[in-house]
């Protein structure tokens, strides 16, 4: 069956090779990017099976537009790919404040206004799917990326709260968690070099190398359309044996910590006065 396809950060990486897969098995795509014309070879093979708009993501007005554009013209959008973002190296301290904002205004907000406008769509064709890429930077956290996480583990929270709401309508959620994938995503990050303070230590080390990088792009965007032709998506999708080690690893870690504080915990209850009394 012929799905239609809305993907935003279409230009590159896992975007621009979800688009071509999409495509290629025979699916309509609504694809929008900062730059239309990076698209012009796929247009020019596959024809008005491409739709294409140029969209910033911080831009809210226009993220409106869009979609809304999307779905007039599709009639009905299947699945939802929130895939626009990216990258900084640098420690808390040595971030810059436009930094700091335009990540925030790009990863998050931008996520959290596309689900918002997604979702009355969605809600008046009876449901579909949203998927949103975050990482198992979602889940742990690295020196040096403390503000990729900040929007990662944000978006998680959202899409956790999110997903409750909308699945009475019909729509479904699923938070996308690839671990290191082969793609321009590390060489198009900025790298701010390490202030004094920080060399030398946790920080102050190069990001591996894609070509040490274990998870292949093309398997991991077969694997995201598999889970969202599937009849039942899960809400997270753990893709790369790197991903599932390091996020297992933390999450138990995180689970012992929590677990070993029971007693203690149970000192800030309020007394029970009922025992008192008696």
């Amino acid at each position: 069956m012929s799905r239609s396809w809305f993907v935003t950060g279409a230009s590159r990486g896992m975007g621009r090779e979800l688009v071509e897969q999409v495509l290629a098995r025979g699916d309509r795509v609504a694809a929008t990017l900062r730059r239309p014309e990076q698209l012009d070879d796929l247009a020019a093979r596959y024809g008005d099976r491409l739709w294409v708009r140029a969209l910033d993501v911080t831009d809210t007005a226009r993220v409106r537009t869009v979609v809304e554009e999307a779905f007039v013209a599709h009639g009905r959008i299947d699945v939802v790919v929130s895939n626009a973002g990216y990258g900084v190296f640098a420690t808390a301290e040595d971030l810059t404040d436009a930094q700091i904002d335009q990540m925030i205004a790009t990863n998050l907000t931008g996520s959290i206004q596309l689900a918002r406008a997604v979702v009355p769509h969605l809600r008046a064709q009876g449901g579909g799917l949203l998927t949103q890429m975050s990482s198992m930077g979602g889940q742990l956290a690295f020196p040096s990326f403390s503000l990729y996480h900040v929007t990662k583990w944000g978006i998680e929270g959202f899409f956790d709260a999110l997903a409750a709401e909308v699945e009475p309508f019909g729509i479904r959620t699923t938070l996308i968690e690839p671990g290191m994938v082969r793609t321009g995503f590390f060489d198009a990050a900025a790298r701010v070099p390490v202030s004094a303070p920080y060399r030398g230590g946790p920080a102050d080390q190069e990001p591996i190398p894609v070509e040490e990088m274990t998870d292949s792009q093309e398997r991991t965007v077969e694997g995201i359309i598999r889970a969202a032709v599937s009849p039942n998506p899960p809400r997270r999708l753990v893709l790369g044996s790197d991903a599932w080690r390091l996020m297992t690893g933390a999450l138990r870690e995180r689970l012992a910590e929590v677990e070993a504080q029971r007693d203690n915990a149970a000192t800030a209850d309020v007394e029970d006065t009922r025992v008192r009394a008696g």
